[in-house]
């Protein structure tokens, strides 16, 4: 056979299967646009002198994990291709090609395919790269323009990467050509498992024993915080992934044997539609389904994660620097001096501002009766402050409680918050020791200082400690803190530029609200923006991946459908059944990643100060909704099928 020949072939079997490959070929082209923008942003100048090389990095972090998704996906998609064109495999060696003669034909069909891919894709990605450059921008809060360069390291990279994944999976069907024999190829779409009765103790045992795994994982999320927090990590991710598994292999497929056990095998037409195809593929649907499920729960946390960063970015900036400005003794040699130099330059701007000194106590303190969290140190530093001096600073806090303290930390909030309360600590210096009751752990820093530990009393309490201590000699010593805030949100711009020159100029190191504010935007911006299309990627690759082994299933059954038609049945009968083995194949998976993935942000959730819910909520149900698409798409192709089987 001429090349020539070979090569019409390769073409005739493209045009045969553009059907089959329209969404697989989509995916591709997806992949490779998204990883050509990766590579763009990582190479782009503007993005490397904003970020000073920091996204850059973060960039090419998320490219290889990228490259990792995409490439486990097309090897994965491309062996269930395989395994649905044996036959079209067994019936060209039929007819006389050798084994090597089909897979240069397969390599060929592969490299066209790959390399079409490739061109769309990377000539997609010129397009949109800046649209997705714009988009970060927005996301980080950078308003400036920006223009996006044509990056030749970004097309070589792309290229680079893909020709390996072509080659990776040519391999694959070189070894499916040679490791099959002619016989196993004309019977690839025969196999399937048959329903073995299970052994009732053990069944009962193991399905017992994986729903325990998952409780446990999530019983277990709930208490992480600990000494031992990396292994008990570990723990959690092993139970549930064990557990998932359990669930699925044994505890569903038990489930489904005692409903054909109870109808004594007659399932009626939509039990032998969803239950029996179900229970013919369970060890294989065990397996891919517990590693969907358990990835989406994975990708479902890191975007609700992200989501949640960026959704309170602002709050949780403000909870840490309640002030705009703050200027004390710990950060600045003289902060009196460095204050009166601040308001000097904003009256010279004519930047409105208020003014306020507060006065702390600065006291050693340690935790009593055991009530310090496993992973701090019982004894630490702290500042006792006024809740009346706060007040005429612009704080909104108020202490009731007449000889008792709420306590503020913002660096170890994430700790304390799940202390019981009220708890004891310690005062002491050199000479005299005492004890103040903490009736609260509150959110934040009650001033943007975060050194210490801030402990909140009532005025006259406040009053008190101080005539007792500090007229001792080696009493306690006072510290002043100077706060400045700006009212208006364009001046407060200016008034931080004018913070960070006066900064460099004394070699001093403070941070004001908004600075810090803008390298929180940044940061949360930049993971939500990675976080995000990461999360598209897998999500393509799971729902394609689903979508794939259904149209698989579809095609083997095609000849029941057909049987079926012939008997009577019309097309909404028979879709009934199948819509109800999608519930099961789509909507399983789904609610089992979401319910890991609710406990997986609940112990991920010491991490913020602010309320989650909504944002998670919103990010879990954009996933889901997207991820039902895919549903809907098996569903129609179904349909099809089943109208083309008679």
């Amino acid at each position: 056979m001429t090349a020539l020949t070979l090569f019409d072939l390769v073409i005739r079997s493209m045009r045969k299967n553009i059907k089959h490959y329209y969404l697989y070929f989509f995916a591709l082209i997806l992949s490779v646009v998204l990883y050509f923008v990766f590579a763009t942003l990582q190479h782009d100048p503007s993005v490397v002198e904003r970020s000073g090389g920091s996204m850059g990095a973060a960039f090419k972090v998320a490219g290889i994990l990228l490259l990792f998704i995409a490439g486990i996906f097309i090897v994965y998609a491309n062996a269930i291709f395989l395994k649905r064109r044996s036959r079209e495999i067994g019936l060209y060696q039929l007819i006389g090609l050798t084994k090597g003669s089909v897979s240069r034909l397969l390599i060929i069909e592969n490299s066209l395919l790959g390399a079409g891919a490739l061109a769309i894709g990377i000539g997609i990605g010129i397009l949109v790269s800046r649209l997705f450059l714009l988009l970060l921008m927005k996301l980080i809060g950078f308003d400036g323009f920006i223009e996006v360069e044509f990056s030749t390291a970004a097309v070589i990279q792309t290229v680079i990467v893909f020709l390996a994944i072509i080659i990776l999976t040519s391999i694959q069907m070189i070894v499916a050509v040679y490791r099959n024999t002619l016989l196993g190829l004309f019977n690839a779409d025969k196999t399937g498992e048959h329903p073995k009765k299970p052994k009732a103790f053990m069944s009962a045992l193991l399905a017992v024993l994986g729903i325990l795994l998952i409780a446990f994982g999530y019983w277990l999320s709930g208490r992480m915080m600990n000494a031992l927090l990396l292994i008990n990590m570990v723990v959690v991710l092993a139970t549930t992934i064990l557990g998932t598994y359990l669930l699925f292999r044994v505890a569903i497929g038990w489930v489904l044997y005692q409903i054909r056990k109870r109808k004594q095998g007659h399932l009626g037409l939509n039990n032998s539609l969803s239950i029996a195809p179900i229970m013919h593929r369970m060890k294989a649907n065990a397996n891919s389904l517990t590693i969907i499920t358990v990835l989406s729960a994975m990708t479902l946390t890191m975007l609700a994660g992200a989501y949640s960063l960026y959704y309170s970015s602002e709050k949780e900036t403000r909870l840490v620097y309640p002030f705009d400005f703050a200027f004390d003794n710990f950060w600045y040699e003289d902060g009196q001096e460095a204050s009166a130099q601040f308001v000097s330059e904003l009256d010279k701007q004519n930047i409105a501002y208020t003014y306020a000194t507060v006065e702390t106590l600065q006291v050693d303190g340690e935790f009593e009766d055991g009530s310090a969290p496993e992973m701090i140190s019982t004894s630490f530093g702290a500042n006792i402050i006024s809740d009346k001096q706060l007040q005429q600073a612009g704080a909104d806090i108020e202490i009731t409680e007449s000889d008792a303290a709420h306590l503020y930390d913002a660096g170890i909030y994430w700790l304390l918050k799940s202390i019981e309360v009220p708890f004891n600590v310690g005062l002491s210096n050199s000479e005299i020791e005492s004890n103040m009751k903490v009736v609260k752990v509150s959110e934040g820093n009650a001033l943007n200082s975060s050194a210490t530990t801030q402990l909140v009393v009532n005025d006259a309490f406040y009053q008190k400690l101080k005539d007792q201590f500090v007229n001792d000699e080696n009493g306690w010593r006072i510290s002043n803190t100077y706060v400045i805030n700006v009212p208006d949100q364009d001046q407060l711009i200016e008034a931080s530029d004018i913070f960070k020159r006066i900064n460099k100029e004394n070699d001093q190191y403070g941070f004001d609200y908004y600075s810090q504010y803008v390298r929180t935007m940044e940061s949360s911006g930049l993971f939500i923006f990675i976080s995000g299309f990461l999360g598209l990627v897998f999500l393509i690759s799971t729902g394609s991946i689903l979508y794939f082994k259904q149209m698989t299933e579809a095609e083997q059954e095609r000849s029941s459908y057909a049987t079926l038609r012939q008997l009577g049945f019309t097309v909404q009968d028979i879709m009934r059944g199948i819509v109800r083995k999608q519930v099961f194949v789509f909507g399983l998976p789904l609610l089992i990643g979401l319910l890991h993935s609710i406990f997986a942000i609940k112990a991920a959730s010491f991490i913020f100060m602010s309320d989650i819910t909504l944002p998670a909520s919103i990010a879990m149900g954009l996933y889901a909704l997207i991820y039902l698409v895919y549903a809907f798409l098996t569903v129609g192709y179904y349909r099809k099928t089943v109208k083309a089987a008679l």
